[in-house]
């Protein structure tokens, strides 16, 4: 079912308008969000909750908490969660983990927290998996004109050390989740680009195979082009005739490898930036592409005992900098002054070069967070897996511990010998032996390893001058 039937009824009286977003059939609220490409700040989440005087639906934003405390005493009642099962009873056209928020249509009274009627949209859940419905903030305040409204949830402390502080954090009283939701009212922060969403959501399903992902590509010609540059360069050594995208995937480069590095390729649609420079989009694939070629290969060498997928490894390599391009999408100017200095001063760090640009600007309280805080909050918001968060927020942090600390080094090492060749904005210092011994690596195998992949990497010139042509 695309919508549980009471609520399609409801909606359809109540002529309430809202775009389906059908995805492959997920577990839980959250899964859901991850595999529509939602934005969790604008997400609704349905609590039903029972007190003496009968069940009621609270609605909260998705990433908060919902203050008991503060909802009873506001109200006067004493509430309290109900359980799943006698929820199921009162939702029972509804599959478990997607219940609406729009709870009146089974009869409840429902309980609005005012945060998610400042929204310019809203996403909630459709009473099916395999659907969630976005509804434009003015039809959403609309529809809950009859529902209580009041300050009920609450925000947990999810500061920007616990995503990766960068290396020019703002004040610890700033959460991540307030930046986030500051960025996307005032600038809109680009969403996925609808091929990278597709390929996304393909991967996602155990059932997909090579044959759609390919035909999926070829749909795009400038993709296309790029992933068969890219299965011809030296980086394979393959000899024979490549003729079409479904040849390049299954002969040379395998699905896991092309779902990535063509998922990485279309989001970086989502951005404009200049080509040229240190910073530019010229410098940014080179960086971007040798850097998941290293990580993944140098991933094969790693202690199989920290578990690090080599498929992980390489999405995080690829998409560490995304901050780079944000910043050059959103604030113009002050990406214009990081490229002058990081020409100007090419021994200099990021981190140094991005404090120069404090105060230059509206945009100074973002670029201060500096580019990995910044490009983390992107990636989380669409959905991209953690090892990739945490290694595009935790770059530039030194001797990092936490969450993802595995994928975090690995990129600090390719960094560090991609910096010995001239490649990359990442020019501080670092000694990479800490890194290798947490990875259980030799250094000079990792040398050669090294040697190799760059000499290989060397024949995707011809690719890179056509992704950003």
């Amino acid at each position: 079912m695309p919508i549980a039937s009471k609520l399609n009824h409801y909606i359809n009286s109540k002529g309430i308008m809202y775009q389906p977003l059908h995805h492959p059939r997920s577990a839980n609220f959250g899964q859901a969000i991850e595999l529509a490409n939602a934005v969790p700040e604008l997400c609704a989440k349905a609590i039903p909750l029972i007190d003496k005087s009968g069940p009621v639906v609270a609605v909260i934003p998705y990433l908060a908490d919902l203050d008991l405390e503060v909802i009873n005493s506001t109200l006067n009642r004493q509430f309290q969660p109900l359980g799943d099962e006698h929820a199921n009873k009162i939702f029972r056209d509804c599959d478990s983990g997607a219940l609406p928020s729009f709870a009146m249509a089974y009869g409840l009274p429902v309980i609005v927290d005012i945060d998610m009627l400042d929204n310019d949209h809203v996403f909630s859940a459709s009473g099916c998996s395999c659907t969630l419905l976005k509804i434009s903030g003015v039809v959403f305040r609309t529809a809950m004109m009859g529902a209580i409204k009041a300050r009920i949830s609450k925000w947990p402390d999810l500061r920007l050390e616990c995503l990766g502080e960068g290396v020019n954090a703002c004040s610890g009283d700033v959460s991540l989740d307030s930046v986030a939701r500051k960025l996307e009212r005032l600038y809109q922060l680009p969403p996925m680009p609808e091929t990278a969403v597709r390929i996304m959501h393909l991967t996602s399903d155990p059932d997909s195979d090579v044959f759609q992902l390919s035909e999926l590509i070829e749909k795009d010609p400038s993709l296309s082009a790029q992933v068969m540059r890219y299965a011809r360069s030296a980086l394979f050594s393959y000899r024979g005739e490549l003729s079409c995208i479904k040849d390049a995937v299954n002969i040379v480069l395998g699905f896991d490898r092309v779902s990535q590095l063509a998922m990485g390729i279309a989001a970086s649609k989502a951005f404009n930036i200049p080509q040229d420079g240190p910073l530019g989009l010229n410098k940014f694939w080179q960086h971007a592409l040798y850097s998941g070629v290293l990580c993944q290969a140098i991933a094969l060498m790693v202690n199989p005992d920290l578990e690090i997928d080599e498929k992980d490894a390489y999405l995080a390599g690829l998409l560490h900098n995304f901050g780079i391009l944000l910043i050059g999408h959103l604030f113009p100017p002050e990406f214009k002054m990081l490229n002058k200095l990081r020409e100007s001063e090419p021994e200099a760090s990021m981190a140094d070069i991005e404090k120069q640009v404090f105060g230059m600007g509206g945009a100074q309280e973002f670029i201060s967070l500096g580019h990995g805080s910044i490009g983390a909050i992107l990636l989380k918001m669409w959905g991209l897996p953690e090892s990739s968060v945490k290694s595009a927020a935790m770059h530039q942090k030194q001797n990092y511990q936490g969450a993802g600390e595995y994928y975090v080094c690995l990129v600090q090492l390719v960094n560090h010998y991609l910096a010995q060749e001239g490649i990359g904005d990442e020019f501080i210092e670092y000694d990479p032996q800490p890194g290798l011994d947490k990875l259980g690596l030799d250094e000079e195998q990792v040398q050669a390893l090294v040697v190799v992949c760059i000499e290989q990497c060397h024949s995707l010139g011809g690719m890179i001058s056509h992704m950003v042509a």
